[in-house]
């Protein structure tokens, strides 16, 4: 058992429960003792009851949340990747295999969700090519 890390995390949806791992008892079993919560949308670590964290246990919760928030980067942009995969896969299926009945249940709600995302990446690329030019000019 001496392969498990010294700290596991349970994710959650803004962070983690931190705990350490204990596997050095009379019994052999895998103890995990709570100590701490982690909220990585604003960087704030409450230890859990009266504990005080040593310069490990905050230097583990620091590497956790630098890796956590990279891991959500990553998939953020995965997801946008995957988002133009289904665009074209939609694109197929309406053009080669939709029915009429299928069309008219979902053009409405496509034409208004692609009108919404061109607006936003016309105006967001408009805003980057005006800070573009204005960087040329200093």
């Amino acid at each position: 058992m001496s392969d498990l890390p010294e700290y596991y995390f349970r994710v959650r949806e803004n962070g983690a429960f931190v705990f350490r791992v204990d596997t050095e008892n009379r019994q052999r079993r895998i103890d995990m003792d709570q100590i701490a919560v982690v909220n990585i949308r604003n960087g704030q670590v409450k230890p859990h009851g009266d504990r005080e964290l040593s310069d490990a246990d905050m230097q583990a919760i620091e590497d956790w949340m630098h890796d956590r928030a990279e891991l959500l980067a990553w998939r953020d942009i995965d997801d946008i990747h995957r988002a133009v995969d289904y665009l074209n896969t939609t694109a197929h299926w309406a053009q080669s295999k939709a029915s009429d009945e299928q069309l008219e249940a979902v053009t409405d709600a496509l034409l208004l969700a692609m009108h919404d995302l061109r607006t936003v990446l016309v105006r967001k690329k408009a805003d980057r090519m005006l800070a573009h030019t204005r960087t040329d000019a200093d």
